[in-house]
């Protein structure tokens, strides 16, 4: 009888186990797929943008309307206080920072449920398509970046030295939006209830924020509360940092560092341990 030996029958390039519910983010997988996530983003830059005739020109555009809208309604109307410059650049640098916070978060949030065929048919590290958005929502702050220099420039507004910190903002602010991001994209497979409460949550959010306003012009029996909110700390340091103007609070900047790290770790850790059922649930 012939012994038949195995020893040299090829073995598998890839073999696939399920994660276990305690894994932790494997990112040398998450580095073996990068031109996978480039994909995606040059995909999402060119379906959101496809058949529209003005393109890339919304990114400038939806911010100028809000801040226009806000400078009427709480410069002029409410008679707020802008803090020594122009309200209409007061609005903007804070619908900047708001854009930042809410496109990273809100197409996070529904990268999963809207990518249902590649979830449930190809494998990937799903970690890949919430981590994916974030490269259109930077394309996009870039771009309303470089008319918000314009508009300080027709303004008359200089920031000065606080301008360097303002890579410290953007972070502070990406990582808060992609632990909401990651904690409701996880949520949404399951629960599609997440869809509908997230746009009403977010738009409670927009007016506890000081975006249109500033801090000091909330009443002091209500402006704990409003610091009680993480993005309050983020949205004072990038207008510090973009207008120059307002005061840099340690303690609401060290609390919002804080919350953006709890919620990174805990959106990490609910993606990772659901991971498993994404495929037959979704």
């Amino acid at each position: 009888m012939t012994d038949v030996s195995t020893s040299d029958e090829p073995k598998p390039y890839l073999v696939i186990r399920p994660p276990s519910r305690w894994a932790v983010v494997n990112l040398r997988e998450l580095w073996e797929f990068r031109d996978l996530a480039n994909r995606f983003v040059v995909r999402d830059l060119k379906l959101r943008y496809r058949q529209t005739a003005l393109g890339l020109i919304w990114v400038v555009l939806q911010p100028l309307l809000a801040a226009g809208a806000f400078a009427f309604v709480f410069g002029k109307v409410a008679g707020l206080s802008s803090e020594g410059v122009p309200y209409f650049a007061f609005a903007y640098a804070g619908m900047l920072a708001w854009n930042l916070f809410n496109g990273a978060l809100t197409r996070m949030s529904g990268s999963l449920v809207g990518n249902a065929q590649l979830v449930s048919k190809i494998f990937f590290p799903r970690l890949v398509l919430p981590l994916s958005t974030l490269g259109s929502v930077l394309v996009d702050f870039a771009v309303a970046l470089v008319m918000g220099v314009v508009v300080l420039g027709v303004a008359g507004v200089s920031p000065g030295w606080a301008a360097l910190t303002l890579p410290l903002w953007l972070t502070l602010i990406t990582v808060l939006a992609a632990g909401l991001g990651l904690l409701c994209a996880a949520l949404m497979v399951p629960y599609r209830d997440v869809s509908y409460v997230l746009p009403v949550a977010t738009q409670l959010l927009l007016y506890a924020s000081p975006i249109a306003y500033a801090l000091s012009s909330v009443p002091a029996s209500a402006r704990g509360w409003i610091q009680l909110n993480p993005l309050t700390g983020v949205l004072e340091g990038f207008r510090w940092s973009t207008l120059g103007v307002g005061e840099l609070r340690m303690g609401a900047t060290v609390w919002s560092l804080v919350c953006a790290m709890v919620l990174f770790l805990l959106g990490t850790f609910v993606f990772t341990r659901m991971e498993r059922r994404f495929a037959d649930v979704i």
